[in-house]
């Protein structure tokens, strides 16, 4: 049994830090980050006690984890928590992608670029990892630390409310931290979205 002041049991997802390349959709493309030295020691601050650290395998997400954690530990990849694919929209400026504002709802959640992936998509492929990632911390009743994509942020945010289109309204910024609450069954509740050390 876990001691009165052991840390809840819960999954920290973490936002990579920006993108070099401002002003593009990326998604799949995997761009460099862009690492200001004087964000990540408060961000470090907030993880104290964190016990494993999964990564996407997408480089923005690797060179961030390393820059918050610089111990030598191991962080494995899961490639199921790569980013949205927006297919033919990756790299497009901002002003070139489609409007999408005349989407509602359900009918946002399911649309997919050409050649890429819609959010249900990506709630499909990253359901599964959320769910085994949060029954490991519960097991060990003890934080996980994820460091992955906006995308996947708002793909745990839909896992907890049940409706994918919701988590859509979230805005993720980068190297902001949002919690979950786990049990033996999985996310059970959001404790914060878009925590920022700044």
């Amino acid at each position: 049994m876990a001691g009165k002041n052991a840390p809840l049991a819960s999954l920290i997802l973490i936002r990579h830090a920006p993108i070099a390349e401002q002003g593009r959709l990326f998604g799949r493309t995997d761009a460099p980050a862009c690492l200001d030295a004087a964000d990540i020691p408060g961000l470090r601050r907030c993880l104290g006690g964190v016990a494993q650290v999964i990564s996407s395998p997408a480089r923005r997400c690797r060179q961030t984890a390393a820059a918050i954690w610089t111990d030598g530990r191991d962080i494995p990849a899961d490639a199921r928590l790569w980013e949205q694919s927006f297919g033919d929209h990756e790299g497009l400026a901002y002003a070139e992608l489609p409007d999408l504002g005349p989407l509602e709802g359900a009918d946002l959640a399911a649309y997919a670029p050409p050649k890429g992936e819609s959010f249900n998509a990506v709630c499909a492929r990253a359901w599964p990892a959320l769910q085994e990632l949060a029954e490991r911390a519960h097991a060990i009743d003890g934080p996980i630390a994820l460091v992955v994509h906006a995308g996947i942020v708002r793909a745990a945010i839909a896992q907890v409310v049940a409706v994918p289109s919701a988590a859509l309204a979230f805005e993720v910024a980068p190297l902001s931290l949002s919690r979950f609450r786990v049990g033996p069954s999985g996310l059970v509740a959001i404790s914060s979205v878009n925590e920022t050390a700044r």
